[in-house]
């Protein structure tokens, strides 16, 4: 491996343990995973890029929320429209740990509002989001604070034959969207909560319906095995929601957020997580000791 693998990870124990865990696995010996069975797969916010104050899926969609209660008041007795108009803190957090309830009701009304659309319908307004809208602290597009030392990542893991996956509690299609030109990952490698499509007059359109459940806890395994019939060599994530898909695989890897200079620091949501790792050995990922930049 030359010297430019992992260049934004600092020499340490963490950077080591994946190299370690990567050359057991593709050597011949009791550790080594057949090429056919090197899956890895990655959470998505906080794990691939920021998370806080909220992740940035729901800019998207509370943008979009706020037009239609304009349109029609009577959304306005209903979650998440409620909280929305509200700006229910309590909810808010709900969806920043990623609690399903919370999810769920954002995802009802997320199929709702695009029921009908098509893929190039639901990409183009995505990428319109991806090209004019701005996170508030950092003051540049949210496809643009994805984590470098993650990147880096893929391109080992790929390099060493691993197949790389998305799998995130967020929207697939969202996702989807900007997937290739952001994480270098095929559109068919991301896999998250989705609405059901169906073919008429010759057009996919979207649903109301959810397809297969909110793709969070056990659901994140579930989902990966639906999708590629296996169950991840390799698997990262950063909160509690992310426990079942880590515990799924070989090597887990948690990452920590305890950087409030150049990102954030908080425990929130990842407190069970955190106990987990240090009860199985998880290798966990310290943003501020661990990588030298962060997007």
């Amino acid at each position: 491996m030359t010297e430019q693998v992992l260049a934004s990870w600092n020499e340490g124990p963490v950077r080591q343990a994946i190299l370690d865990y990567v050359e057991r696995a593709t050597t011949p010996g009791a550790a080594f995973v057949e090429p056919a069975d090197r899956i890895a797969t990655f959470d998505n916010d906080g794990t691939l890029w920021v998370e806080q104050p909220l992740p940035p899926q729901f800019d998207f969609v509370f943008r979009t929320w706020e037009r239609e209660v304009k349109a029609d008041p009577s959304l306005a007795a209903r979650q998440p429209y409620q909280a929305l108009l509200q700006r229910d803190q309590a909810f808010f957090e709900g969806l920043a740990t990623q609690e399903p309830e919370a999810v769920a009701s954002l995802l009802e009304a997320f199929a709702r509002s695009w029921a009908g659309t098509t893929p190039e319908e639901f990409d183009a307004q995505v990428r319109e989001w991806t090209r004019t809208v701005r996170d508030p602290r950092f003051g540049v597009p949210y496809v643009e604070l994805v984590y470098r030392p993650m990147l880096e990542l893929f391109d080992l893991l790929r390099g060493c034959g691993f197949r790389v996956f998305v799998c995130s509690g967020g929207g697939r299609d969202f996702m989807r969207a900007f997937a290739e030109e952001t994480w270098g990952i095929l559109k068919e490698n991301v896999i998250g909560s989705a609405a059901g499509y169906t073919y008429t007059d010759g057009r996919i359109v979207r649903s109301r319906e959810l397809l297969g459940g909110l793709d969070l806890g056990p659901g994140k395994p579930e989902h990966i095995f639906a999708h590629t019939g296996r169950l991840p060599a390799f698997a990262g994530g950063n909160a509690d929601v992310d426990v079942e898909m880590l515990r799924s695989a070989a090597f887990a890897l948690l990452v920590r957020h305890d950087d409030d200079q150049r990102e954030y620091a908080y425990t929130k949501g990842a407190e069970a997580s955190l106990a987990t790792a240090e009860q199985l050995g998880w290798t966990v990922v310290s943003m501020k000791r661990d990588w030298t930049t962060l997007f």
